[in-house]
């Protein structure tokens, strides 16, 4: 090891030691090459070598343990201090001048354990380094000690180290195949998909887009998220299917109460035709039951005869606090904390037991034709590729004023009374700022300054507090021809 390298110990997940041995054999296979795309991506570099339950890794700590603490398949990792021949003396000797100075007037404790074959055995180190140790420390303690040194011999080498980094642990990602999740950026979805990816399951994400550019910028953060943080070994894609025509078709046959059931029902469709033409063995949603009305036990099982695929549902049993604890703990939980609620469609009194037979009937209205186009249509991303720019700029400018928008004008007042949009109130930039907390999430807010620069930064703002806000692209002078073409008087 030279300059700021390590060698890092990796343990593998406990589970991966009940499989045959052919089958451990292509999962440790498996993880190893998610190892190296973690220490690649991290940018630590170095080297992996393994043995039979082991992994060791050559890299910097500071960047490889973090990546390596985020590769399913792993127990737990510790940072190597030293490394002696595995002779008893000279393990005794070389622990105690490691830790002599870390025991001093503490409670200790010695934990070995030994694989290959020795002349001594693990309760030996134990008992005879902590001998030597005793005379510089507060004494022994086996039960919460204060200091606890960790020797591992396997075969001719002895490794010391002083703590333990929790891994993720489940299966190696991708051994279990690949499936595509349902995400809509909120806890539960991403949750369900972390779950599945602990699992062993490679995932791609399929995001019907209810919300325009602003809800698919909050969507595919978070799915990013999953992809660069998690998905190591793998390249996930989102697959954007833009909903706005299956939903107005919808509304315009289906009746109201049955709007969110239906809506599911297109949902899981959509995701049983990419995922088929993927090659995934199934999709994953993250229903919980009895959480919102169309996650009643009936509804569930009326929603389910839409997907053509075996349906993975890990959050059925979760509550709502459980769920947000746990994206709290991957990381996601920021994120979708900003994302707006949009699959919300029934203002009024949602069916909550509806029948396979009902919802049958109700669907049958639809031209199926338009769910089909929308899937054709849609956008797929590569998410692990897209640059920290790729989350900005094609979410934040707008080229017409959505219907009921709030329209702020953040020129000085000259400006303003010279020419302003209809409708349109003035505000100064830092109040947007100051104030954007306060501004209601159910409402678009359209901005707009002399070129648009200064409100493409604003509306970014606004983005991730959860708004959905724009910059009008290319400022007044686009904005003065788009109100030309608009009905007289409207400018």
């Amino acid at each position: 090891m030279t300059g700021s390298e390590s060698l890092i110990l990796v343990r593998l997940a406990a589970e991966l030691a009940l499989k045959s041995r052919r089958t451990r054999s292509s999962f440790e296979r498996r993880l190893r090459t998610n190892v190296r795309d973690a220490l690649a991506s991290s940018g630590a570099g170095g080297r992996v070598d393994s043995t039979w339950g082991r992994m060791f890794v050559h890299a910097p700590a500071a960047l490889a343990i973090p990546a390596l603490s985020r590769v399913f398949g792993i127990s737990s990792l510790s940072v190597v201090e030293a490394t002696v021949s595995a002779v008893l003396d000279e393990i005794v000797h070389a622990g105690t001048q490691l830790f002599e100075d870390r025991v001093r007037g503490r409670w200790f404790a010695v934990r070995a354990r030994r694989t290959g074959s020795h002349d001594f055995g693990s309760k030996d180190i134990e008992n005879q380094l902590g001998a030597a140790l005793l005379p510089f420390a507060a004494g022994v303690r086996l039960d919460e000690p204060e200091v606890t040194v960790h020797v591992e011999v396997r075969d001719e080498s002895a490794y010391f180290f002083a703590g333990r980094v929790p891994g993720a642990a489940g299966l190696p990602l991708a051994v279990e195949g690949r499936a595509v999740a349902l995400i809509s950026g909120g806890y539960d979805s991403a949750v369900a998909a972390w779950l599945m990816l602990k699992r062993g399951l490679a995932l791609d994400y399929v995001f019907c887009n209810l919300g325009g550019d602003a809800y698919e910028r909050a969507v595919v953060q978070v799915a990013k998220l999953l992809a660069d943080e998690w998905s190591y070994g793998t390249a996930p894609r989102l697959h954007v299917v833009d909903f706005d025509a299956p939903v107005r078709a919808m509304k315009n046959s289906v009746r109201e109460s049955y709007w969110q059931v239906v809506l599911k029902r297109l949902m899981m469709r959509a995701a049983t035709r990419i995922g088929t033409e993927l090659d995934a063995l199934a999709i994953v949603t993250g229903e919980s039951v009895g959480q919102v009305s169309s996650q009643t036990a009936a509804n569930l099982r009326a929603i389910e005869p839409a997907a053509g695929l075996p349906l993975f549902r890990p959050l059925l049993g979760y509550d709502k606090e459980e769920i947000i604890a746990q994206a709290r703990r991957i990381g996601t939980g920021a994120l979708s904390e900003q994302v707006r609620e949009y699959c919300a469609l029934t203002p009024g009194h949602p069916v909550t037991a509806a029948t396979v037979a009902r919802v049958d009937a109700e669907e049958a209205t639809m031209d199926p034709g338009v769910l089909d186009d929308a899937i054709t249509a849609r956008k797929i991303l590569d998410l692990r590729r897209l640059a920290p720019t790729d989350l900005v700029g094609p979410y934040i400018f707008i080229d017409e004023i959505p219907e009921g928008a709030v329209v702020l004008d953040c020129r000085p007042p000259e400006q303003f009374r010279a020419w302003h949009l209809r409708g349109a109130s003035r505000v100064d930039e830092w109040r947007v700022l100051r104030d954007a907390r306060h501004y209601d999430r159910k409402r678009t807010y359209v901005l707009y300054c002399p070129y648009g620069v200064q409100t493409a930064h604003l509306a970014e703002r606004l983005q991730r507090l959860g708004l959905e806000a724009y910059s009008f692209r290319g400022g007044v002078r686009a904005l003065m021809q788009y109100a030309r073409g608009r009905e007289p008087g409207e400018a």
